[in-house]
């Protein structure tokens, strides 16, 4: 078996939490520590022997090893988790409380109660993503900026900040408490924006960030699995995040460049995440619950439900986004109603709906609100209005593989 970064970033999150388990939230900075260590060790004894059958096991053992050696040296230098005390007298009981920790269902559900307590209502989304890719998902400062379009600064010190609420809580989540269905709410919310951020984020080394869609999806199988957290809006959140991930190959060409969905080859389209995105959605709509989540998921089967960009039911599609406007209005959407309703009734009637965008200021930074002008100002064969919008976006351009796309738009308003 072949490791790398993505293996150990997913590892981290399972170590840190069982660890955690062990000594305590407010000894969160031991437990990665002890991650970083078995990490090293990995790295050290791996190279000299080879990579084992069952790597994921290996590094449990050693990090589960080198926590009983650890509890049973400090047990009475150091206070570790409350729950834990009564058994440091025992090495008996000791050492089957560091076995329990390591089981699988003890660490889904540590890491479940890592992740409803990286979101903490007092913390703002932007600081509950940085923990949550931080502590959960091992990524580093430097890495989370990238991916937020922050300072590294800044994103320590909002990390650092989430760790001191954590660590003045004493312990991790109950998730058999009353507020769980509250905080389950605030934990679909930041798993959607670190999606986006994945798929359609403003990162400067890429328009796509695969490896945060990967570490999205991988946290909503953790909710989906546990029954408390299966419910309707969760499933439908999983389903949108599965529609949308299987369209992650055809979004850029072989030389890393943009396409739009009219360009892109369907045939590229993960079939087997389209399969499961499809299955999560039918579960979702049984009961009478409606969310965001799932009239944004009904959009993603209608995409992929079209055999062509051509075929698209964009009938359907406008009145979902009618449906979203209701229920979570905001400029973004309006814009993606504006872009479908030119699809259904033309490029004219398209142009009059984007201008009518209600708080259109919060589009001003954002490069394809001119470019979807400049789209349609070119299908009315407004070449010279089209070429100022396209050049407008241009300058807003994220990344290389944005302006290169937009340099195209561009040309094509140029001839």
């Amino acid at each position: 078996m072949d490791v790398g970064e993505h293996f150990f970033r997913h590892e981290s999150g399972r170590l840190v939490a069982a660890l955690t388990r062990l000594f305590g939230v407010h000894n969160l900075a031991l437990a990665e520590d002890m991650t970083q260590h078995a990490f090293c060790r990995a790295l050290e004894v791996w190279k000299v022997r080879g990579i084992p059958e069952n790597p994921s096991a290996w590094l449990l053992a050693t990090a589960k090893h080198r926590a009983f050696d650890l509890l049973r040296k400090e047990r009475t230098a150091r206070s570790f988790a409350p729950e834990l005390s009564r058994l440091l007298d025992s090495e008996g009981e000791l050492a089957d409380a560091v076995d329990a920790a390591f089981l699988p269902g003890s660490i889904r559900d540590e890491q479940l109660r890592m992740m409803f307590s990286c979101c903490h209502p007092s913390l703002a989304a932007e600081a509950q993503i940085a923990l949550i890719l931080n502590i959960l998902c091992g990524f580093g400062a430097v890495e989370i900026a990238s991916a937020l379009l922050s300072g590294r600064a800044a994103i320590e010190k909002r990390i650092a900040r989430g760790k001191q609420v954590l660590a003045g809580k004493k312990t991790l989540f109950d998730l058999a408490a009353a507020q769980f269905e509250a905080r389950l709410k605030t934990v679909c919310k930041a798993l959607y924006l670190l999606f986006n951020e994945g798929y359609h984020g403003a990162s400067q080394t890429g328009a796509v960030r695969p490896e945060l869609c990967d570490e999205a999806l991988r946290l909503i199988a953790l909710l989906r699995d546990y029954s408390r957290a299966a419910t309707a809006t969760t499933q439908a959140l999983a389903a949108l995040m599965c529609l949308n991930a299987a369209r992650l190959p055809a979004r850029l060409d072989a030389a890393g460049d943009l396409l739009s969905a009219a360009d892109q080859d369907r045939s590229r389209w993960d079939a087997r995440l389209v399969a499961e995105g499809l299955a999560l959605f039918e579960a979702s709509a049984r009961g009478d619950v409606l969310s965001a989540f799932h009239v944004e998921a009904a959009i993603a089967v209608t995409h992929a439900s079209a055999s062509s960009f051509a075929a698209t039911d964009w009938d359907a599609i406008v009145t979902l986004y009618d449906r979203l406007m209701s229920v979570a209005p905001s400029p973004v959407v309006a814009l993606s109603r504006a872009i479908a309703v030119g699809e259904r009734d033309g490029a004219a009637r398209g142009l009059a709906e984007l201008l009518q965008i209600e708080d259109v200021e919060r589009l001003r930074a954002y490069p394809f609100f001119p470019a979807a002008l400049g789209q349609f100002q070119l299908r009315l064969g407004r070449h010279a209005t089209a070429r100022e919008h396209f050049s407008k976006a241009l300058s807003l351009a994220r990344n290389d593989a944005e302006r290169r796309f937009l340099e195209r738009r561009v040309a094509a308003a140029t001839h």
